[in-house]
């Protein structure tokens, strides 16, 4: 099978595994990841998570972009339900995220994005209010040259899906234990309408590890925080 018949056939499984979620308004979301089937190939599809990818040369120039779909729960593509990773306040199952290795580019030497997301529509009801992103985190099997992120991000639907809000948190050299991390951002009346993800990304090429294992994730309105960054530069719309 050549590249580009085995890559549609990833992406034709992944869009079998759930619908894209679409929401009236920003609105509150916690999982712990207890209550799902970690058997469940289409466990956290169901729970509204989505997959991206975004492919670059080395050198960083943009080739293409595919999603979004439904996120996996297993295999060797974007995410997991794993057991035995946490702690007393983790429980028994947590989410791995992590490459997508079923992009033969990999072994092209090109930089897979892989993104792993929960999305909601800024409504105005939203507007002046501060919404918090809470999670933990373990650092797993990161390798080589391979980057992680926790973000928010913003996209706008009526400008090609371009970023206009993306606000992160570097999970790259994270300890091994688990920590408390929080990301916020603050909806002004430019906002409605965009498109808001919350979630998790890694870029790796040469198939290099690229594993961050998450829990107690934690989406509500909350005080802003003052040490909250926004980048944009190099990054593409999820919806290219």
């Amino acid at each position: 099978m050549n590249k580009c018949s085995s890559l549609f056939l990833a992406v034709a499984i992944l869009a079998l595994l759930g619908p894209v979620a679409s929401f009236a308004a920003v609105t509150p979301y916690s999982q712990d990841f207890e209550g799902l089937d970690q058997e469940d190939p289409a466990a956290l599809a169901n729970d509204g998570w989505l997959v991206f990818g975004n492919v670059y040369t080395p050198g960083g120039d943009y080739l293409y972009g595919y999603g979004p779909f439904g996120a996996p729960n297993g295999g060797p593509a974007f995410s997991a339900i794993v057991i035995g990773e946490g702690g007393a306040e983790q429980g028994e199952q947590q989410l791995s995220v992590y490459n997508d290795y079923n992009n033969e580019d990999h072994g092209n030497g090109n930089l897979i994005e892989a993104n792993v997301f929960q999305e909601q529509t800024i409504g105005q009801e939203n507007v002046g209010q501060d919404w918090c992103f809470d999670f933990q985190a373990k650092l797993g099997n990161i390798e080589g040259q391979t980057t992680a992120l926790a973000f928010i991000k913003t996209l706008d639907p009526n400008n090609n899906y371009q970023t206009t809000n993306f606000i992160t948190e570097d999970m790259t050299n994270i300890p091994t234990t688990w920590q408390g991390y929080a990301l916020s951002i603050t909806i002004d009346e430019s906002l409605v309408g965009q498109i808001l993800q919350i979630g998790f990304s890694s870029t790796a090429t040469n198939y290099e590890g690229s594993g961050i294992f998450y829990d107690n994730i934690v989406w509500d309105t909350c005080e802003p925080t003052a040490t909250i960054t926004t980048t944009i530069g190099k990054v593409k719309s999820s919806y290219r």
